[in-house]
């Protein structure tokens, strides 16, 4: 878990405005900047958003491995950052990225096409008979 009693390495007035999970986090969607295509969700704090915005690579915290992680270090499937925005709540993170190969640990390049519950021109409640 990250801590959250330590001094934010963010702007103040960055910092001041999140409204992160009650273990400090933020969801933080990433997203291929030219064509619109959501490719991940990942959870950043404050020292994962400071990296983010100050590096040009996407960092992120591990929830199940309890540490920070830069994608692409070890699959060379970098996220390089074009822009990052806040949604209108302050309690999601934009990213928008150049994706560099697969953005899904499965090796797909979007972590949302292999379980599509519904599709364009599908119509009722799937399982609901409708």
């Amino acid at each position: 878990m990250t801590s959250t009693s330590r001094p934010s390495p963010l702007a103040p007035e960055i910092a001041a405005r999140l409204k992160r999970t009650p273990d400090g986090l933020l969801p933080a969607i990433a997203q291929q900047y030219d064509t619109g295509e959501v490719l991940m969700l990942g959870w950043m704090d404050d020292e994962a958003l400071h990296r983010t915005l100050t590096t040009g690579r996407c960092t992120y915290w591990s929830r199940s491995r309890g540490e920070y992680w830069v994608k692409g270090d070890t699959s060379g499937h970098v996220q390089w950052v074009r822009s990052v925005a806040l949604d209108c709540d302050a309690d999601t993170v934009l990213v928008k990225v150049d994706q560099v190969g697969a953005a899904c640990h499965t090796g797909a390049r979007t972590c949302f096409d292999a379980d599509v519950l519904l599709r364009d021109g599908d119509h009722g409640v799937p399982g609901s008979g409708q």
